[in-house]
């Protein structure tokens, strides 16, 4: 049995995510999704929770009927990169080999002795989530950019809606920057 890792902040769990996956599931019969940053949410730059996250990794993997068994596991940031990699283990399923581009990330597992492959990105141009986002915002097509089962859950928590309030500033001009404040500032 095979097993990688793949992590993602999914913030949302896009059409490039889910290329990716599909990828993936060619190479191992199952799939650890690390949902990084999962302490993160309610900001323009990480607005969706965890849970919310899981939903549309989920959803999406189980809509496109993937030969492949899924796992969704929150990671919680650690801004310590050294034992990055012994924290993501403690929290996952064993897995034989990572999927990153991310030139930290496949540094950090090499040097655990990792074994990780990297892929081509898909439609990396607009498959960003942080061009997701913004066409979020903006009220622009971001539909086509996400699996029909992510774009669900996104309608089901009013994700558009809550980007938008996080996103927008106060009557005089002070952006809130997607940050609660402190009532006594």
């Amino acid at each position: 049995m095979s097993r990688g890792f793949y992590i993602g902040r999914f913030q949302p769990y896009h059409a490039g995510h889910h290329a990716m996956v599909e990828r993936i599931a060619e190479d191992v019969e199952e799939l650890v999704l690390g949902i990084g940053s999962a302490d993160q949410s309610h900001t323009v730059h990480d607005p969706f929770t965890a849970g919310e996250r899981i939903m549309m990794i989920t959803k999406a993997v189980s809509a496109a009927d993937l030969d492949i068994i899924t796992y969704a596991v929150p990671i919680e940031d650690l801004n310590r990169n050294a034992v990055w990699v012994s924290h993501v283990q403690s929290m996952c399923p064993e897995f034989d080999v990572a999927y990153s581009n991310n030139p930290l990330v496949v540094r950090l597992f090499e040097e655990s002795g990792i074994e990780v492959h990297s892929s081509p990105m898909f439609r990396r141009e607009v498959l960003e989530g942080s061009e997701v986002r913004e066409r979020m915002m903006n009220g622009d097509d971001w539909r086509s950019l996400v699996p029909d089962a992510a774009a669900a859950v996104v309608d089901e928590i009013d994700g558009v809606g809550r980007l938008r309030q996080v996103g927008s500033s106060d009557s005089n001009g002070n952006g809130h920057e997607g940050y609660a404040e402190d009532p006594s500032d």
